[in-house]
């Protein structure tokens, strides 16, 4: 069985138009997800200190992080000031 990267298969599923135009619309939840997740691991922050210094609880920083959720604006802004950030959104 030949082995290939992660990188070669995304680009052979994204020929699939169908497949592609699905994960367009997923994707602004999952950059979320990352950015926040890249700015609690630089700040050497665990899920439960994250959602203490932003006035949540735990399980609602693990469902953003993993994209299972449909935070209000108001939730993300509080994770953005925990994490030392400002909130912008772009209409494009």
């Amino acid at each position: 069985m030949e082995t290939i990267s992660w990188n070669e298969h995304k680009k052979e599923m994204l020929k699939d138009a169908k497949l592609r135009k699905e994960l367009e619309k997923i994707e602004p939840e999952f950059e979320l997800a990352r950015q926040i997740i890249g700015l609690r691991i630089k700040n050497k922050m665990s899920q439960t200190e994250l959602a203490e210094k932003a006035h949540t609880r735990q399980p609602v920083i693990s469902r953003i992080e993993s994209g299972n959720a449909n935070p209000r604006l108001q939730t993300i802004e509080k994770i953005g000031k925990a994490l030392g950030k400002k909130v912008s959104l772009k209409l494009t």
